[in-house]
């Protein structure tokens, strides 16, 4: 009995020894853990910056104040004059913050009465508040950090710079624009701090804390110019409402495709999207139609740079033209005219322009159309881009071979759009459109984003002829007089064409460059479904002389010098000579097709925000 006895208490002597002794810093260790809890610490979310580093989109800091309500029970305050120190408890803490809070105190006193551990009493406080909070030294008061986000760039920006969602980020449907492009390099990292609790769920005074503090996301600098771009959302807006347009949209790039500033009306509030029913998306990205004439300058530019015609090559332009079974005619009815290559530009000639698609096979169309960018989306990624729709030219029928040529039975967006006239103000050389300058990364250091790859989409010289030909458009002569910015020569080419939806109506537009002898801006204005005027001259035309009045002198360009010398636009029937009218030896023409058929559009589904068009008479204004 006894040994049994002596052996049961060697035992527990044994056991007591291995747990006060042995093993008493790995079971200490044990028990901090179980009494440790993480909190998650918010990373700051990155900025995204215009080209001069101005914010379109910050966050910035605010505080949820939270109570332990059974600690700020213990409250004290020392009398100044009797230096006695008195509990004063929940009501005396309500006293102290109201005033601070601008809350009323009697609420607030009952919000910090119980035996709850976490109850917030304020939210969304900035930190000069918090400061004054802290610096009372109440016992159970501390602070949850709230990232708010901020949109300086206001609704002019809106649809580019994009927005976040509840929680802060821009992860799955919850954001879009560049918060969304951008999502991941924004975020940062978050941070911990690890705090002792007690077993009734309140944070041990003395107890060991550990924090690991967040790391801020990235900061995007877009190359935007936020000045002009609200000076430019102002112009679109006034417009839209002066001429009762469903929407508008400004596109503004330097001659190296950087784009300076995107637009659209109407717009939204990204920090408040919930107070108005507008359209969320991005029509310079994502609302694809039917450029209308602009593209003209492409038909025209390739017969140019193939060697098939030149500015002055002569032309007999009848009331109707019909080819492989097809008739067309323009804008309005006219007796024969006699006018110059440079004049069906100038004069926005669909038939001239047919007669110029005539000259080289369907392919080398489609060939020129994608070196200026069309058929496929930007190098920028925007979320959501529209690739636009061209198709291919083996399924182009005998209507659309040619109305492509004058820019319907295709797509494209507001950019791709400004983007042809960009190649034609940058020697021919197309660069697609970039929005992203740089980075800088969490150690500060920036990061310049290289310029897409460069196509040489017609020669130097081409591009030369038709920026000069292009001159004639803004002129007495041409069809956007109104475009004109006094003391500067400018290159451009208007565009209507009809919506194909159901509700019918026009885009009109006109995209040009300044000053024409020295390039510095390109700009795309479009209007959708003016109902005052239709014609781009008229209606993208004075927005365009606006703004782009307002760029030049914002930037000290120079006024131009002399302007460049203009192509003749006629000729003197008397004194003719010959001009090819058919396409050359090995053009694989297509089937006729009887001229009460609608022109084919194989693939194409606009978006619901693309008004295009299948008629085949586009305006000429």
């Amino acid at each position: 009995m006894f040994i049994a006895l002596l052996f049961i208490f060697t035992v527990f002597a044994a056991q007591l020894v291995r747990l006060q002794a042995i093993d008493a810093e790995t079971i200490a260790q044990q028990a901090q853990r179980l009494r440790s809890r993480p909190t998650p610490i918010p990373a700051k979310r990155g900025t995204i910056q215009d080209r001069y580093g101005a914010p379109l989109a910050e966050s910035s800091e605010r505080f949820d104040i939270v109570v332990d309500q059974v600690a700020v029970a213990e409250y004290t305050k020392k009398d100044p004059n009797t230096k006695k120190s008195t509990k004063v408890g929940a009501a005396g803490a309500a006293a102290d913050l109201a005033p601070i809070l601008g809350i009323d105190e009697k609420q607030l006193a009952t919000s910090m009465t119980g035996r709850k551990p976490w109850v917030p009493i304020a939210r969304s406080v900035v930190p000069t508040t918090w400061l004054k909070v802290q610096g009372l030294k109440i016992p159970g008061i501390t602070n949850e950090l709230v990232p708010i986000r901020y949109y300086p760039g206001g609704e002019p920006a809106a649809a580019t710079v994009g927005w976040v969602g509840s929680d802060g980020t821009a992860k799955g449907n919850t954001g879009g624009g560049l918060e969304y492009l951008y999502n991941q390099a924004l975020t940062g990292r978050p941070g911990k701090i690890v705090r002792e609790y007690s077993l009734d769920n309140r944070v041990i005074p003395m107890g060991n804390s550990k924090i690991t503090p967040a790391v801020p996301g990235e900061v995007i600098r877009t190359t935007i110019d936020n000045d002009l771009n609200w000076f430019a959302h102002d112009a679109i807006a006034k417009q839209v409402q002066d001429l009762g347009a469903e929407a508008g949209v400004i596109v503004i790039m330097d001659k190296q495709g950087r784009l300076l500033a995107v637009t659209q009306a109407p717009s939204f509030d990204p920090a408040d999207r919930g107070r108005n029913n507008s359209d969320f998306s991005n029509m310079a990205f994502q609302g694809a139609f039917e450029p209308g004439s602009v593209t003209k300058i492409i038909t025209a530019g390739a017969a140019l740079d193939l060697g098939l015609t030149t500015p002055t090559t002569q032309w007999e332009i009848p009331n109707r033209y019909t080819v492989d079974g097809q008739e067309f005619r323009d804008s309005h009815d006219h007796p024969t005219e006699h006018l110059t290559t440079a004049g069906v530009l100038a004069k926005s000639s669909n038939i001239g322009t047919v007669k110029l698609a005539q000259l080289y096979p369907r392919e080398k169309l489609a060939e020129y159309m994608q070196r200026f960018g069309l058929g496929e989306r930007t190098a920028v990624g925007f979320p959501g881009e529209s690739a636009g729709y061209l198709g291919d030219p083996s399924t182009w029928d005998g209507r659309s071979r040619y109305t492509i040529s004058f820019g319907q039975a295709f797509t494209a967006t507001p950019v791709q759009v400004t983007g042809i006239m960009q190649t034609i103000a940058n020697k021919g050389i197309h660069i697609p459109p970039s929005l992203i300058a740089g980075r800088t990364d969490v150690e500060g250091q920036y990061h310049p984003q290289p310029l897409p790859q460069q196509t040489q989409a017609v020669s130097k010289e081409t591009a030369s002829q038709l920026g000069s030909m292009l001159q004639s458009v803004v002129s007495n002569e041409g069809t956007a007089l109104q475009a004109a910015v006094p003391g500067f020569n400018i290159a451009g080419k208007t565009g209507t064409s009809n919506r194909y939806t159901g509700k019918g109506g026009y885009v009109s537009s006109f995209v040009g460059y300044a000053p024409a002898d020295d390039p510095q801006f390109v700009m795309g204005v479009f209007l959708v479904n003016p109902k005052k005027d239709i014609y781009g001259g008229s209606t993208s035309g004075p927005v365009f002389s606006s703004v782009m009045s307002h760029a030049l002198q914002k930037y000290g360009i120079a006024p131009s010098g002399a302007k460049i010398a203009e192509f003749p636009l006629t000729f003197n029937p008397s004194q003719a000579t010959p001009t090819p009218q058919s396409a050359p030896a090995g053009d694989n023409k297509p089937q006729a097709v009887p001229p009460d058929t609608p022109e084919t559009k194989t693939g194409l589904q606009p978006p619901a925000v693309s008004p295009t068009d299948n008629t085949s008479t586009a305006r000429r204004r």
